[in-house]
């Protein structure tokens, strides 16, 4: 047998990869990046920066793994997988943040999407202001996406976002931070709202709107990491990052719409909603 034949063959099918926490609910972070990875049919493989002990009710304990345990993740995809595309989630400390970056620039991991997390859908902080800063000097630059939530992008751009024209704004200000391209995700904190438009600015210079309807309901747990992780899994198919931001877009509007009822408060969304089509 033809070894050398057998592992170019075992590499040709589109591999990506989540640096990103484990959530034990199964409704964010790493689950929902495998969970979307999966469904988009793409192989899914994992570093695991941290542990986190949760339900539909909150988090109530969460846990770093060490930097050492870490570095041996990547090396051992490294030595064996052909990682296309990756995405970080949370990165919960500046060391933790450093020693992403470390790994990534030693190995061809392929484009790189941030999902910079940084606060809540609500607006509230989860980083020190040390690891934020760090995130914003030396991760976004690596970033070939960044996808900021609303509160997010105004963090990263020092300024409020009241308009169309203040989200362009924003958008122009992440990108002079590094990313090549930006998805910035419209505000859905308003529950009489009826739609939720993100701007795109891709490293061209175009920009344009994706528009969805707005779905006002507690089952949207993971959604960040869901489009994030879609994105990358578009990315790893080859597809261009126009075409993987407009299909992570009607993905996610999908599996918010068709409602899955799982955990007894804030649940997530439903990746196994239909969107082969996309």
């Amino acid at each position: 047998m033809n070894w050398d034949r057998v592992i170019i063959l075992a590499n040709e099918f589109p591999q990506a990869l989540t640096i990103a926490g484990s959530d034990s609910d199964g409704s964010a972070g790493m689950q929902a990046d495998l969970h979307t990875f999966f469904r988009r049919h793409v192989y899914g493989t994992s570093v695991m920066t941290a542990c986190v002990a949760g339900n539909s009710y909150g988090i109530h304990d969460s846990v770093n793994l060490p930097t050492s345990f870490i570095d041996q993740e990547f090396k051992d995809l490294a030595d064996d997988y052909h990682v296309r595309a990756s995405k970080t989630g949370m990165l919960s400390d500046s060391e933790l943040i450093r020693t992403v970056i470390k790994n990534y620039q030693q190995y061809d991991f392929g484009p790189l999407v941030v999902d910079p997390v940084i606060t809540t859908k609500h607006g509230n902080m989860l980083l020190e202001q040390s690891a934020y800063q760090t995130l914003r000097d030396e991760l976004i630059p690596l970033a070939t996406v960044i996808t900021p939530n609303f509160f997010e992008a105004q963090k990263l751009a020092e300024m409020q976002i009241e308009t169309e024209d203040d989200m362009q704004t924003a958008a122009r200000k992440l990108k002079a931070l590094g990313a090549k391209n930006v998805v910035l995700k419209g505000s859905h904190h308003n529950p009489n709202q009826t739609k939720v438009s993100d701007y795109i600015l891709l490293e061209s210079g175009k920009g344009f709107w994706l528009t969805g309807a707005f779905f006002n309901t507690d089952r949207k747990n993971g959604t960040g990491d869901s489009l994030s992780a879609c994105i990358a899994a578009e990315l790893a198919k080859g597809n261009s990052v126009e075409k993987a931001c407009r299909i992570a877009k009607k993905f996610v509007d999908t599996a918010i719409e068709h409602e899955i009822q799982v955990g007894h408060k804030f649940g997530p969304i439903n990746h196994w909603a239909p969107a082969d089509e996309l």
